[in-house]
């Protein structure tokens, strides 16, 4: 086991909550810290699909940890995976055996894709959350226009053309406005055989509206601009069952080769190893300074939390939240304030944005509802605000320039021949088991 300096605060994870924590513990050299991911890079997910539909490149929205931690000498990175937490002997154990103790733990381990027990759909519908996820995805779209072209059948012509998207939040949303722009406008001249105009991107939504948790006006103008970019919406129909050949959607069939599930979240099973109460989506239920019941030391945030406002009324799962709950948790533990004396945790709505597809979003500020040109230009602002480091913004600001110009995706790149991309298909496919 490698030597390691004790610690006094271990965090898990490096999302929006966890790397908010560590900047705000490294400034004030409190302690010796420890940021523990299974990454070596802080991933800006609202921008994730960018990458999945070739806009922008990943360097575009991450950055290495360690460069964005180098400045504070308190402050030790890892990457590596936990495999537990040992609440009673105030220690974590990873994968390969190293235990960490701790005084202050921060478990900030962010949520993964839930199929709602079918997790068998995941080979044929993969979900966005991490970089990985994001180039697998764009690797289909952008393969899927090859084959059709290669297929000399007209049905099999169909199935690559055909993209099904499913879930109605903002990143379904997002998603099949994405892939209705790669379509209709980017690629639209770039094929000889096949029509790639005659490509159909069906957004399918259990529910009875998209956005569900917007305004019913923004959530209809949101379906009319996707509709005007040749979207199919599908609310109030849930999908069934999903195959290698397609999607059945309540009755109906579509035979399909590109599912994109954006549809549920289910927290890291390592939380179940706090041996604490968890909610239905596996987050810890957490007290008002969110700590762990009992244990005053170890912190829950993010998508791991299960919290809620003064109201009663469950907070977000949202970057601006989860950046709020790093910055308390963090002066809690610089001010080292026993439980009876921390004060409540207060969420602070900044607000909510869903793009939908150039010039075209909603937002939500207050009592400020906006939506079209002025909508997105805000998103825009917003998303280049909380990019990290200046390389990023400049990088991300220059690509939406050219986009917005062109109407060009630069990163339309596949990295390996046809012939490997099959084969590595069919191993993914043999690697998820049912």
């Amino acid at each position: 086991m490698p030597y390691l300096p004790s610690p006094k605060i271990v965090i898990i994870g490096a999302g929006f909550g966890g790397l908010k924590a560590a900047k705000l513990l490294g400034k004030k050299n409190v302690g010796q810290v420890v940021l523990i991911d299974k990454t070596n890079h802080h991933l800006f997910q609202p921008l994730l699909y960018q990458v999945a539909s070739a806009a922008l490149s990943p360097t575009d929205i991450a950055a290495p940890i360690r460069e964005i931690l180098s400045q504070y000498r308190n402050t030790y990175v890892m990457m590596g995976d936990v495999v537990s937490i040992d609440k009673e002997n105030h220690c974590i154990h990873l994968q390969n055996d190293t235990k960490i103790q701790y005084d202050y733990l921060i478990v900030a381990t962010g949520a993964r894709h839930s199929y709602f027990g079918n997790s068998h759909w995941e080979k044929f519908a993969p979900g966005l959350k991490t970089l990985d996820d994001a180039l697998t995805i764009r690797e289909r779209i952008l393969m899927s226009f090859e084959r059709a072209e290669g297929s000399a059948c007209d049905k099999e012509v169909e199935k690559h053309l055909n993209f099904i998207i499913i879930g109605g939040g903002p990143t379904g949303v997002e998603m099949a406005g994405a892939i209705a722009e790669i379509a209709h406008k980017t690629m639209r001249d770039d094929f000889r055989k096949i029509n790639v105009s005659k490509t159909k991107i069906y957004l399918v939504e259990g529910l009875s509206h998209l956005l569900n948790t917007y305004p019913e006006k923004l959530s209809n103008r949101a379906r009319r601009d996707l509709t005007k970019l040749g979207v199919d919406v599908i609310t109030g129909k849930r999908v069934t069952d999903i195959t290698e050949d397609g999607v059945l959607i309540g009755d109906t069939f579509i035979p399909t080769h590109n599912v994109i599930w954006a549809a549920g979240n289910q927290a890291s099973p390592l939380l179940k190893t706090l041996n604490s109460e968890l909610d239905k989506q596996g987050r810890v239920i957490v007290d008002a300074d969110l700590s762990l019941p009992n244990h005053p030391e170890i912190f829950v945030i993010g998508d791991a939390a299960c919290a809620k406002d003064k109201n009663g009324q469950p907070i977000p799962a949202v970057a601006p939240a989860a950046m709020q709950q790093g910055r308390y948790v963090a002066k809690l533990i610089i001010k080292q304030l026993p439980k009876e004396k921390r004060p409540a945790f207060k969420y602070l709505d900044k607000g909510s944005m869903a793009m939908v597809a150039t010039g075209k979003a909603i937002m939500k500020m207050g009592p400020i509802e906006l939506s079209g040109w002025l909508a997105w230009l805000g998103w825009g602002f917003i998303h280049i605000l909380f990019l990290i480091g200046f390389r990023n913004r400049l990088g991300v600001c220059l690509e939406w320039i050219y986009e917005l110009i062109t109407g060009g995706r630069r990163s339309r790149l596949i990295s390996k021949p046809i012939e490997d991309y099959e084969k590595s298909h069919k191993a993914r496919l043999a690697a998820i088991k049912d």
